[in-house]
């Protein structure tokens, strides 16, 4: 019998995760290519045959997005597959027109039968929208569950930038492996907040090997996810952040509408920076989608390390690369201390962008006067590095969660912004992490 040809649509991360989950081994299907997008320099890759499986003994060609018409079309290609996360429900269907145009099935997968079950007690925390405030919330749960007594090892959504095969699973518990890895700065965005906290941290590519390495040291599993995806892992304890500074997104960008639908508890944060009328109709959307779960409002808190150099001051203010770009926030954390530490300015650094930085604000005009922190390779880290050095600003206002002068050298004084979760009437989020780890 002939086996179906398909296509998974990606961004190097749950799309190999799908791939892992339903089609490595199942000789009912030829996965032809993975296709990629979203992320810089990811394709041209081969998902390699350690990972890829016995039918596949060359491994399978990453491509270009672009070229799903052609794959499509020169390969009768049987079904396409759309497995990346954070855009909106339109895109999808515009994908899926074309791709049944052309004559193959489009699909998406489901979010449960691409769980994997863990012997030990997960707590998984995902989101509507990248930039909510996931990692915040992480490390929240994370000092409730080291209260409690309990070894905690948090796994991250996959980044896997660099050579597949020998990311295939990664362990993270000082700055050592973050540099023995090779890790970009949106790597480190992630890991080294829980580093600092002393937790560990696992990443990589297949995710069943990586959760049972981390089950042979943890009490606890944390999920912490990326973009809106939905979990990797079944989870006991399912908590979704949702974003009042986008209200209606939770009802219109995939798969975090998924989330909202299928989560325990979520948690409207950044009550303490949005309008009212914009929380109530969260609000009102999360009691509607999903009545089952339970709904609280949260802050999150801004603190910065040196105020002192940005009152007053010509402030160019750096904040998290994926929560302007595919993230569509036009100002994070480090716009907000900027502003109410007193900067006099906040300095457009468009004029003074170079290279890939420069092709970045082109992509994404919504980024406005911040300054995204891409670093995916080599090249964008240089062109952040020089863009930041030839923008005449007095200050440098970081809002991203790592320290950039590990990275890079910075001409300027740096003001390091943090932000933290808070829950506005305390205690639900403890009450529950306990009632599925005691």
């Amino acid at each position: 019998m002939a086996r179906t040809k398909i296509v998974i649509m990606g961004a190097a991360g749950r799309d190999f995760h799908n791939f892992n989950c339903l089609y490595r081994d199942n000789e009912a299907y030829e996965v032809v290519a993975f296709t990629a997008t979203q992320i810089p320099d990811i394709e041209g890759r081969v998902y390699p045959q350690e990972l890829a499986g016995s039918l596949y003994p060359d491994g399978i060609p990453i491509v270009a997005e672009e070229e799903i018409e052609s794959l499509v079309k020169e390969n009768n290609i049987d079904e396409v597959w759309f497995s990346y996360s954070d855009v909106e429900h339109t895109y999808v269907m515009n994908l899926a027109s074309k791709v049944i145009g052309w004559g193959a099935h489009f699909g998406v997968c489901s979010a449960t039968k691409t769980m994997v079950a863990s012997t030990k007690p997960l707590i998984a925390i995902t989101a509507v929208r990248t930039g909510v405030g996931k990692s915040q919330t992480t490390r929240y749960v994370s000092r409730v569950l080291k209260a409690m007594g309990k070894k905690v090892v948090a796994i991250r959504h996959p980044m896997p930038y660099g050579d597949l095969a020998k990311q295939a699973c990664q362990r993270f518990e000082t700055y050592e492996d973050l540099d023995r890895h090779q890790c970009t700065i949106e790597e480190r965005e992630e890991y080294e907040p829980h580093i600092d906290n002393g937790f560990i941290v696992y990443a990589g590519v297949d995710y069943e090997m990586i959760l049972r390495e981390a089950e042979k040291e943890a009490d606890v599993i944390l999920w912490d996810g990326g973009n809106n995806d939905t979990p990797f892992y079944k989870p006991d304890l399912h908590m979704t952040l949702v974003d009042p500074h986008r209200p209606g997104h939770e009802l219109t960008y995939y798969p975090g509408e998924t989330n909202l639908r299928i989560s325990h508890l979520l948690i409207v944060n950044k009550v303490n920076t949005a309008e009212a009328d914009k929380i109530e109709q969260v609000l009102e959307n999360c009691r509607t989608a999903n009545p089952d779960a339970r709904v609280i409002q949260c802050r999150s808190v801004v603190t910065t390390d040196q105020p002192e150099l940005i009152k007053g001051k010509k402030a160019l203010v750096v904040e998290d690369g994926p929560t302007l770009t595919h993230g569509g926030m036009t100002y994070g954390a480090g716009w907000f201390a900027a502003k109410d530490a007193g900067a006099a300015e906040i300095v457009d650094c468009k004029p003074y962008a170079v290279g890939t930085i420069l092709e970045t604000y082109k992509k994404y005009p919504n980024s406005g006067q911040i300054l995204p922190a891409m670093g995916y390779g080599e090249q964008q880290v240089r062109d952040l590095e020089t863009t930041i050095n030839n923008t005449p600003a007095d200050v440098v206002v970081e809002g991203t969660p790592i320290d950039l002068s590990r990275i890079i050298t910075i001409n300027k004084p740096i003001a390091n912004v943090a932000y933290e979760l808070e829950e506005v009437d305390p205690g639900v989020i403890e009450e529950m992490v306990t009632a599925v780890v005691d």
